[in-house]
Parts: structure tokens; sequence; C-alpha cells
């Protein structure tokens, strides 16, 4: 497997990407052919309304659940192609996520709940405690270190959300509306420390949104309708 992509090579490449369900007795195509690169370093905004396939893509991308068709490269290597632990190992080394909801462990600690991933990993101890110290430093957290999630805000909860997923140093993080769940202000707030910390990093991204004013604080937009990208 290859260690990373190259600086002239996609972080992610998707050829004809389909996905369908059934429901009912009858056949929803939701993915019709998605085609998309994104380069290292670029984060593009996907654009679309609830129900139009956002969640689905990014679930494609992110090798969480199978049934698709077409392929995807991640950081060079052809997902499509590997078995299941392949594809474990290929979204531990190169995928970041944040969800809408942070999915914190209730508990462990800020710091703790930013270590375990980079354990899983292979990382040091001590070395994934520094780690997780300065992305929460770097997102304003530095008082709350050791509280749990139930002892911060909602923005703080996602700020520990978006320390995880940059722990372990991916190429690509894929978000699924991340400031979703916030008030317009907190959510303002979040994203502008989410967009500095992933350029600071170096990651690529991917963000699922239905908010035109957040994409436009983005590289490019592309926007999902009727199962294929505009």
């Amino acid at each position: 497997m290859n260690d990373m992509a190259g600086p002239a090579n996609p972080v992610v490449r998707l050829t004809g990407l389909k996905r369908s369900f059934r429901q009912g007795g009858v056949t929803i195509d939701v993915l019709r052919g998605v085609d998309l690169e994104i380069r290292p370093g670029e984060i593009v905004a996907l654009l679309g309304p609830s129900g139009s396939g956002k969640s689905t893509m990014l679930q494609a991308i992110g090798l969480l659940e199978g049934g698709f068709e077409g392929r995807i490269e991640i950081a060079g290597n052809d997902a499509s192609a590997l078995p299941g632990h392949g594809r474990t190992t290929l979204r531990r080394e190169h995928l970041g996520f944040v969800y809408q909801f942070h999915h914190l462990l209730p508990d462990f600690n800020a710091v703790e709940n930013v270590v375990l991933p980079q354990l899983v990993a292979g990382t040091k101890q001590a070395d994934a405690e520094a780690r997780a110290r300065d992305l929460l430093s770097a997102l304003g957290l530095a008082e709350r270190l050791d509280h749990r999630p139930s002892q911060l805000s909602g923005g703080e909860q996602q700020r520990v959300a978006v320390a995880r997923a940059l722990a372990n140093r991916p190429e690509l993080v894929l978000a699924d509306e991340p400031t979703g769940n916030l008030d317009e202000v907190t959510a303002d707030r979040v994203f502008d420390e989410f967009l500095k910390l992933v350029r600071g990093e170096g990651s690529a991204a991917l963000v699922a949104t239905h908010n035109e004013r957040l994409a436009r604080r983005m590289d490019r937009i592309v926007r999902l309708h009727e199962g294929v990208l505009e």
C-alpha cells in the first residue's frame, strides 16, 4: 500500500460512483455516476439539499459501507479492490471524519478522546498526548483539556471532534454538516477554526453542507443534483 499520495496525485478520485437502494419494491438511484478528484490541501464544499445523497457519497469515500459501483481511489490506492482489512487500514492511515454530532466517548476527557485514535494507529502514549494537547490548544481548548464531553458546550464538543479527526494527520478529512448542530454564531466560529486547522495541517477536506455561505469560504464548490455532480 502506498504511504501517501504524490504531490501531483489526487488524494481521492471517484470514477463512475453509483449507489442504489431498494425501498418498497422500488429501486432508488441515489448516486448515478459521480466523478470527482480532490488534490492535496484542497478544501471542497459538497453542496446539496437534505436527501440529495451527500452523506451517502461521504460514506462511500470513507469506505464505511459497501454496495457501491464504480472506482474509489484513496491516496493512490484502489479501495474497491481491497479486502475488508485493507480498507480499514486505508481508512485509518489516510482519512479523518467529522460528523454533525460529535460522537465523543462520554467517559473520557477531551485529551483522551483525541489520544485514543492515535493509540489505535500505533502512536506512543506520550506522543499521542502531546499531539492531542497541541490540537486542542490550537482550537481554543487549552483550559478544557481535562473536561469530559458532558462538561463542554456544543461548540467545544465539536472542536474536540475536529481535533480527533486530525489527530493521525489524515490526507483527507470528510466532514458531514460539521456545524449543522450549532447556532449560527458558534457555527461560524467553529468553522473558522476548522478551516484554519485543516489548512495549517496541510490536509485536504470534503465538507458536505447545505449552507451556501459556509461553502463560499472553501476553495471550490461541487453540487450534488439528482445523483451526479454539477
